[in-house]
C-alpha cells in the first residue's frame, strides 16, 4: 500500500504527533509498504530517524504568515520564494512563532480551515500538485483536524481517500478568541464530511470529537498509540533518593504547577525526595518556566529540582530510569500521552489525573493510579502512597512494561492504522460491485 502521511513540524521542539507520525512511517515502511512523509509549516523535530529527510516542507510558515496577513506569499520572486523555505530559516521563525497572538492564531486557524477559499489556496496548490507528480496513493492521512480544509482538494486531484488522525486538537480550538472558535468549530463539522474515516488515538477522544463534530460513530476507528521499545530497558537499581518525574512539554496546561505544587507539600513530609522534570520546550514556555524556577527559589526548593529540556532519544530513557515515579497532571482532557508509554516501557509507574484517556491506558496497562484532577494534595497523597511502598511501585511499573511490550509496540500500531486503510477500501470495492 502507498501512503501519503502529512504532519506538521514543531521546528525546534519535539511534539509527540511528529513523534508517534514518524515512527508510523518507519514502520509501514520496515512492514513492506511505500509510506510518504510530508512535513508541512516547519521541519520535524524527532529523537529517530527523520522519515520526511529529502521530502520539502509545504505551506513553510513564514509563507503561510506572509499570505494570511497580506498576500505577498504568492507574489514573492523565485529566489527569495525558495529562501523562506529553506529548513533552517523556518527553524528560525519557529522562535519568532511563539509571539504570534492568539487572534492572529484564530484567522490563520479559519483560513487554513477553508483550504481552497482560505488564503493559503497558493500553498494548497503546490502541495497536491507535488503529490500528485508523485506515484498514485492508496491513501493520504493528515495528522490532525487542523488540517482538514486540505481534503477536499486533496482527494478531488488524487483520487485517493483521506483519513485523519485524532490527538488533542479541543483544547487548542476551545483556546481560540472567539469568533474564531466558533467560526473553527462550524468549519470542522463541514469538512469532517469528507474524510474518509477518523483515527482517534484512544476511545475516550474518538467519543469527545465524534459528539463535537456531530458525526456517527461508524467514522471512527480508535487506534492507541505505539512506540519503538528499542532501548527502553528497566533501571538496575532504584534511585539513591525518590524522584518523581515529569516528561512532557513545560506548560500549564501539563499541569507542571500542579506537580510543583503537590512535591512542595511532599517535600515537607519527605525531605529526601526530588523532582526532575524533562520535556519540550519553545520560546513561549520560558516565561512560564522562569516563574516556577523563582517559586522554587522562593521556597527553598530549587536545589531539588532538575530542569531538562529538549532530550535526546537516548537521554530521554537514561532520564526515565532515573525515577522513582513518573506523573504529568494534565489539567484538560489528554487525548492519550506517550509519555506514560515510556515510563512504563522502563517500569516506571505513573499518577496520572482521573479524566481524559488516562483511566483508559491505566485499565489496559495496569502499570499506576489515579487521582482527583487539579488536585495538589491529592496527588502529593497519592505520590508519598508509592514512594513509601517501593514493593507496590515496582509492582505497578513492572506490569505495565509488560502490557506495553505485549500491546503498545509500534508494530501493533501500524497494523492497526494499515487495516483501517484496507477495510475502507474493501467497503468501497463492494459498493462499486452492487
Amino acid at each position: 500500500m502507498r501512503v501519503a502521511q502529512l504532519t506538521p513540524g514543531a521546528g525546534g521542539m519535539f511534539c509527540g504527533s511528529c513523534l508517534r507520525d514518524n515512527t508510523l512511517v518507519r514502520e509501514l515502511r520496515r512492514l513492506g509498504h511505500d509510506a510518504l512523509m510530508v512535513p508541512l509549516y516547519m521541519p520535524l523535530q524527532v529523537d529517530e530517524e527523520d522519515t520526511s529527510a529529502g521530502t520539502p516542507v509545504f505551506f513553510g510558515g513564514i509563507h503561510v504568515y506572509l499570505q494570511q496577513k497580506s498576500g505577498l506569499g504568492t507574489k514573492l520572486p523565485g529566489v527569495i520564494d525558495r529562501w523562506l523555505a529553506d529548513p533552517a530559516v523556518l527553524r528560525w521563525a519557529a522562535g519568532l512563532s511563539s509571539k504570534t497572538s492568539p487572534a492572529v492564531l484564530g484567522e490563520l486557524t479559519v483560513s487554513m480551515l477553508r483550504g481552497e477559499d482560505g488564503r493559503q489556496a497558493h500553498e494548497l496548490g503546490r502541495l497536491t500538485e507535488w503529490l500528485a507528480s508523485q506515484p498514485r496513493f492508496d491513501a493520504i492521512c493528515l495528522s490532525n483536524a487542523l488540517l482538514l480544509g486540505m481534503a477536499r482538494r486533496l482527494h478531488a486531484q488524487l483520487g485517493a481517500p483521506v483519513f485523519c488522525t485524532l490527538h488533542g486538537e479541543d483544547y487548542f480550538i476551545d483556546s481560540l478568541p472567539e469568533p474564531h472558535r466558533g467560526e473553527a468549530w462550524a468549519l470542522l463539522r463541514e469538512r469532517a464530511a469528507e474524510i474518509e474515516g477518523f483515527i482517534p488515538v484512544s476511545a475516550y477522544y474518538g467519543e469527545a470529537m465524534r459528539a463535537r463534530l456531530d458525526l456517527p460513530g461508524s467514522r471512527f476507528h480508535p487506534v492507541h498509540n505505539g512506540i519503538d521499545l528499542t532501548g527502553y530497558e528497566a533501571a538496575s537499581t532504584a534511585p539513591e533518593a525518590p524522584a518523581i518525574g515529569y516528561l512532557a512539554r513545560f506548560s500549564p496546561e501539563k499541569g507542571l504547577a500542579t506537580l510543583v505544587e503537590a512535591f512542595a507539600l511532599l517535600h515537607r513530609r519527605m525531605p529526601n525526595v526530588c523532582l526532575k522534570l524533562g520535556g519540550s520546550m519553545s520560546p513561549a514556555d520560558e516565561p512560564f518556566v522562569k516563574a516556577l524556577r523563582s517559586d522554587l527559589r522562593a521556597r527553598g526548593l530549587d536545589a531539588y529540582v532538575s530542569l531538562q529540556p529538549n532530550l535526546t532519544r537516548s537521554e530521554k530513557i537514561a532520564f526515565l530510569q532515573s525515577l522513582s515515579v513518573l506523573s504529568v497532571p494534565a489539567t484538560y482532557g489528554e487525548a492519550f500521552g506517550l509519555y506514560v508509554l515510556e515510563a512504563l516501557a522502563c517500569g516506571v509507574p505513573v499518577v496520572q489525573p482521573r479524566h481524559g484517556a488516562f483511566p483508559e491506558l491505566l485499565e489496559k496497562t495496569g502499570g499506576g493510579i489515579l487521582c482527583a484532577p487539579d488536585d495538589p494534595a491529592a496527588l502529593s497523597t497519592e505520590l508519598e502512597t508509592l514512594l513509601r511502598d517501593p514493593v507496590r511501585a515496582r509492582g505497578l511499573g513492572a506490569e505495565g512494561r509488560v502490557r506495553v511490550r505485549e500491546a503498545f509496540g509500534v508494530e501493533r500500531m501500524a497494523r492497526e492504522v494499515l487495516a483501517v486503510y484496507e477495510r475502507t477500501a474493501a467497503a468501497k470495492g463492494a459498493s462499486h460491485g452492487q
